[in-house]
Parts: structure tokens; C-alpha cells; sequence
């Protein structure tokens, strides 16, 4: 995925989880943050942030939006917006070597009372696919979540009822980054959606771990990592 226009800024602040205050050509401006997470090992006072240039809409009451951050010499990308959309081209190019020549694909689709991001089809069978991005990152480890999603756990624990019912099913976690090797879940920080990560990788859901390839303007897949999923 391509964003159409960069600009390079210093994050100074955020007030609150949508919006920042950065120094962008000398000047402080309020821009908005594409993630609502906590963020709070990469947006440190100083760094160094990437933003998209949005001025050419009138309808915006901000004209950026922050959507990655140096995290020392390593570019994260933190739009929690992009996920779904790389690993949708992804599989439509043909770049997941587990779900390759897949006939159909398409975006959010429900099952029971959820709503996953991405339904596939190939020859022999029907499946889903929910997509988790990954901006935490600790020497070389990758965890998920940073925050308590009970919302992920009840998705998580949908998906088993889909493979029990005949479907395909899959945890896709993105991490918008290059340089983790190895993927955890973070069951410290929410032991309930751990567990029914590792609950569901038992019952038949396939979990994926891949990395990113992130430039200032874009993110692509990369390539697998490591997974780790017990406590």
C-alpha cells in the first residue's frame, strides 16, 4: 500500500488518543493519530514522525494524519487502518504462501455475531481471516495486543466456532515493521485474548506472524516470523 503524500515532522505531544501536537518546517501543528492504541514506546517526545498530507481535503479539520514513527533506526508504521488492506492485496497477489490461488476474496463478512476482515474461497473450501496489526516491539520480540481487546478475544474464539462448522480460519498478525524475529502474544498485558489465540491455534485456526517492508510512503508483507503462542 502507497500513500499518496509524505511529510516529515517531530512529535511533541498528544492530548488525547486522537489527536497529537507536531513540529512540522518549524511550525506546531494538531494532527490526527490513525491509532487509537496507547502507542506510548513510540510516541516519545522527539522522535522523529512520518505523516500523511491530507491538505488537498476540505473536508478534514486536520490537514495530517501521524502514521509512522523512528523508533530509533527502525521505521514503524502505526496505522491501524493499513493492516487489513496489505494482507487483502497480499492474498490477492498471491504473497501468503499458506493461502495461495485463492478464487474469491473479499472484505468484511459476518459469521454468527461477528464480523471478520477477510473471507476467502478457493477449490475445495470457504474460510475467514481476521487481521490483527502489530506495533509493539521489544528487543527483536513482537507482542500483541498492547492494550486489552475483549473485543479480539470474542473474534478469536468466533473463528474456532467457524473451523468447527467446516470453514477455513485464521489469525493474521501484520507487524508493521522490519526487524522482530519472533512473534509472542502479550499475555501479561491481556490473558484472555492469549489464550484463546493458543485455545483456537488448537482447534484447527491457523495463526500467521509476518513482517512489513516500510518505507515513509508505504507498507508491503513481508516475510513470516517466528511464532511463540504459550504463556
Amino acid at each position: 500500500m502507497k500513500y499518496d503524500k509524505t511529510i516529515e515532522g517531530i512529535f511533541l505531544s498528544r492530548p488525547n488518543r486522537f489527536i497529537a501536537k507536531v513540529l512540522i518546517k518549524d511550525r506546531e501543528e494538531t494532527v490526527h493519530v490513525k491509532n487509537t492504541g496507547r502507542c506510548r514506546e513510540l510516541l516519545v517526545p522527539g522522535s522523529k514522525v512520518i505523516l500523511e498530507d491530507c491538505s488537498n481535503n476540505p473536508n478534514r479539520k486536520t490537514k495530517y494524519s501521524l502514521i509512522a514513527v523512528y523508533k530509533d533506526e527502525m521505521l514503524v508504521n502505526m496505522d491501524s487502518q493499513v493492516p487489513n488492506q496489505v494482507v487483502f492485496d497480499s492474498l490477492s497477489d498471491n504473497h501468503v504462501s499458506e493461502l495461495k490461488n485463492l478464487t474469491l476474496i473479499k472484505r468484511e463478512v459476518k459469521f454468527g455475531n461477528s464480523r471478520f476482515d477477510i473471507y476467502v474461497e478457493n477449490k475445495e473450501k470457504k474460510g475467514f481471516i481476521e487481521v490483527k496489526g502489530v506495533t509493539l516491539e521489544n528487543n527483536g520480540i513482537a507482542m500483541f495486543p498492547d492494550a486489552p481487546t475483549e473485543r479480539g478475544a470474542k473474534h478469536v474464539l468466533e473463528m474456532i466456532e467457524a473451523v468447527k462448522s467446516g470453514f477455513i480460519g485464521a489469525i493474521f498478525f501484520l507487524i508493521q515493521m522490519k526487524g522482530p524475529h519472533t512473534f509472542r502474544l502479550n499475555w501479561e498485558m491481556d490473558k484472555n485474548f492469549s489464550a484463546a489465540v493458543k485455545l483456537a491455534s488448537e482447534n484447527g485456526v491457523q495463526v500467521f506472524a509476518y513482517d512489513s517492508i516500510v518505507n515513509e510512503d508505504s507498507i508491503y508483507i513481508g516475510q513470516p516470523i517466528k511464532i511463540e503462542l504459550d504463556k
